[in-house]
Formats: structure tokens, sequence, C-alpha cells
């Protein structure tokens, strides 16, 4: 009997049947709780990908946000996700309610590389023992005091003087500021800077920049939508893997040579005082040897790209904008002068400079939608159910363009943090987040954005090259970029 039916179905039935099969299956996998938040109409098996926008994802979520409002889901793929926006929303979700939304989530790209390790995508007891180490160890050898300060001048020296080999023909300032910035956090980490014309420490830098840009690419997009398929395909996915793991085996050499020549009584650098906490008896199983090249790569990383990206950002629209570029010469000129070099405490008498900076990291909008969170419990917000386990994603773009809080949001406008003359700095402006997940190394980041910017203004005038018009389109992976172009740096 069951031999007759078989043979009396179709191959076209079975098709069918098959496929029938899938969609329900996909639809009671995708099917929502009670109060989940709306959703634009999506396809099977694919969720929303017929909504990606590759080149410009902030316009995506803003055209969903007027039609949905602060609060909605998407699906890419196998993957759900919550997106809100608004000042209201975003404290929210990452002060009243931080606990509930204190998590990283396993993003598949990042999970081949991590997995859960370091201190950007650790979680729970893991990540607060990482972090509490991380700060006290950058506290001792000179966060926020005088010393790194002196780290973040003397590099200033150096980058000045690489601009000035150029005498003020064109040239990528790309690598330079990338080695310079990197140079300061390396100091720290590693325990020694790196010259500019150091071949492996460049080829480093190279592999970091390849591999974000290519965090950006549909190929990798479409590897975190359906891991389980795109994994065995050829892609920009597979060079992010061999990306990895050539930096992975940097930092595990600079930890080997550590482990050869330190002294067990002193602690030269990030890497030592590890090593020192790992052996001691009474450490916890959380700090091992595997967690430490992942830290060091995260602040390699962290300490890197955001601030040297935000750097490109601001001698772009220098160049760009020659009136705001003269307005910050004269006031350095007048506060500090061409004999000496600047110093933190200059920034307090230096509202416009200090405004301008501020607006470069608005305008920038570097990392538009922060690092996405992981709902740790079932929780309410706004009225809607966010299941545990659900990625959310904040969008810092929506605080940073804000038309009922910013003047002209669309254009560079230092004006936005003045008030009578004085810096003033709005709620609405985040750039590192807010929350027990903030940038660890805000306070860092602070001062090298001054003194590099200040340092480079007070000696050099920035300019595009003859018969150039200089492009403020965006170049897009972890980080949002200038487009690469070349510069004048003038010397004044």
């Amino acid at each position: 009997m069951l031999c007759f039916l078989w043979e009396s179905i179709s191959f076209q039935m079975l098709l069918v049947f098959f496929f029938v099969f899938l969609l329900v299956a996909d639809y009671m996998k995708r099917r929502k709780p009670k109060h989940f938040p709306p959703s634009p109409f999506s396809l099977p098996f694919l969720g929303h990908l017929h909504l990606m926008n590759p080149s410009n994802p902030q316009a995506m979520v803003q055209k969903l946000t007027e039609k949905y409002g602060d609060i909605f889901s998407l699906q890419m793929g196998e993957v759900t996700f919550v997106c809100i926006s608004g000042l209201r929303m975003i404290k929210e979700v990452l002060i009243n309610q931080a606990e509930n939304f204190m998590d990283r989530p396993e993003i598949p790209i990042d999970k081949e590389i991590f997995s859960h390790l370091g201190l950007i995508s650790s979680n729970g007891h893991l990540w607060k023992q990482q972090r509490r180490f991380t700060l006290t160890t950058l506290r001792n050898f000179g966060l926020g005091k005088r010393s790194l300060e002196e780290r973040i001048q003397e590099e200033c020296r150096c980058l000045v003087d690489a601009f000035g080999e150029e005498q003020g023909n064109p040239f990528n300032p790309q690598y330079k500021i990338t080695n310079a910035v990197a140079n300061v956090i390396c100091s720290v980490t590693f325990g020694n800077r790196f010259d500019y014309h150091d071949e492996e420490f460049q080829k480093l830098l190279q592999l970091l920049n390849e591999t974000l840009l290519l965090h950006g690419t549909i190929m990798s997009q479409l590897y975190n939508s359906f891991p389980s398929i795109v994994k065995f395909l050829p892609g920009s996915h597979q060079t992010i893997f061999k990306n990895w793991k050539l930096m992975k085996s940097f930092a595990q050499k600079k930890i080997d040579k550590h482990k050869e020549d330190r002294n067990p009584s002193e602690s030269r650098d990030f890497i030592d005082s590890y090593l020192q906490e790992m052996a001691k008896d009474d450490a916890s199983g959380s700090l091992q040897e595997e967690n430490l090249v992942a830290c060091t790569l995260d602040l390699l990383l962290a300490g890197t790209e955001t601030t040297s990206t935000t750097i490109r950002w601001a001698l772009l629209f220098m160049a760009k904008y020659p009136e705001i570029q003269a307005r910050v010469q004269a006031e350095i000129d007048a506060v500090i002068g061409q004999a000496r070099q600047p110093a933190l405490q200059d920034r307090n008498n230096m509202p416009y400079t200090n405004a301008v900076i501020h607006e470069v990291q608005r305008k920038g909008n570097i990392i538009p939608f922060n690092v996405p969170r992981l709902t740790t419990k079932d929780t309410f917000v706004d009225g809607f159910l966010i299941p545990k386990g659900t990625i959310m994603i904040t969008n810092l773009t929506s605080v940073m363009f804000d038309k009922n809080v910013w003047e002209t949001p669309d254009a560079f406008n230092p004006g936005h943090f003045l008030k009578d003359g004085q810096f003033w700095k709005s709620e609405y402006f985040m750039p590192f987040s807010i929350g027990k997940r903030s940038c660890l190394g805000e306070v860092l980041a602070r001062a090298e954005l001054f003194l590099f910017f200040t340092s480079l203004l007070q000696k050099f005038t920035f300019q595009a090259p003859p018969d150039t018009t200089l492009s403020l389109e965006l170049q897009l992976g972890i980080t949002v970029a200038p487009q690469p172009y070349k510069i004048c740096a003038v010397p004044r």
C-alpha cells in the first residue's frame, strides 16, 4: 500500500509538499510573541533583506522610523533584531534598564574570531572582570594623568614631522594618522611605539583597515544573516577570517616575547600586568592567555580605528571649510602661539576649537548604530515586549542628527556647540555611547583628538590638491569613514 502511494506521488507534488513544509517551518520559527515591536512586510526565509541599503543604511533606518516609530523590529535571514531611536528610548535602554540590555550578541562573523572573549564581545562576570582590570591597568600606566599626555604629545611631534616631510605636496594621510594614534595605545599595551616605516607594523595596520572595511561588504552581511550556508562560499568573509588569524598571530608573538623577558616583580605595560595577574594563585579562571590575545587586539582596534577615523574626518572638513580652519588657527595662535606644543590645559581656553572637534564627531558619526546589545531577560520598552536573547540596535544617528535639537543637523556647523561664545555640549551628543558599556577609552580618545588636531593645525594649513574637489562621500565598514583622499599640508 505504501509503495503504491509513494509511486503515485509525482516529483512535482513532492517538491510542492517540501516547499509548503519549509514555508510552515519558517513561519513557525519567525512567529513573534504578543506585543513584539512592529515590522515591515517580510519575505519567507529572507526576512527583510530586500529592504537593505548597503550604501546608506542610515537612510533605510530613518525611513522605517518615520513609518513605524521609534521602536521597530527587523528580520535579516536567521537573525531578528529590534531598532530603537530617539533620546528618550535610548536612555531607557542604555541607562534606565541598562542591566537588561548589558550583554553583547554573538555576531556570526565575530563568533569565528573571538566568541565572547576580550573587552568588546564578552558578557557577564568575564566582561566586568576584564573591563575592571583593563581600566585599573590603563590608569596605572597614565590614563587621565600627565604621563599619558606626554606620550600623546611625543606622538604629535612625530606626526607633525611626518607631515612636514611631504613638503606641501598631495598625500594620503591615512596610514600616518593611524600609525600615530595606534602608537599611543601600543606604548601602553606593548610597551613601545612603532616607527612609521616599520614594515611589520604597517602590514598589521593594512590588515586591520582591510578587515574593518570588509565587514561592511554584502558577503559579510549575508554571512551574518545565513552563516550556516554562506560559510561554504568564497567571499570577503573568508578574507576576514584569514586576516584575523594573522593579527592574532602578531599579538601572540608579542605576548610570547613578554613571557620570555619579563620581570615578575615589575610591569612594563598591559601585557606584563595581565601575565602577572594570570600567575597569581588566586587569579580566577577567566584570566587566560586566549583572553589576553583578544583584549590586546580589542585595545588596538578600539584605541586606533575610531580616533584615527575621526582625525581623518577633521582634516577633510578643515580643507572643505577654510574659513572654519582659519578661525581655529587664530584661536591656536592666540592661546598657544607657535613656540610651544599644545597641552590639555589649553582646551578650556579654546571654546571654538573644542566646538569644531565636537562637530567633527557629530557630523562624522562614525558608529551610527552603536555596538549592538543583547537582551538578558524579557523586558518591556515603551509597552513593547523585547524577549530575552533579542539583539538591540540603538540608533545614535537619530539623536546626533535630531532636527528638533540641532540648528542645521545636516551641515557642518561648530555653532551647535557654542552658546554666547562659550563651549556648550548637548546631551544629544553621544559618539562614545552612554551607560555602563559606553566607550572604555573615552578619556584617552578626547585627549588624543584635541592634541593631534591642535598640533597639526598649529603647524599646517590643510588644502585640497590643485584642481581637485574633495568629497564627503562615506566608506562603510565597522566604522563610517571618509573615502580615501589626498590632501596638502602646507606649512604655516
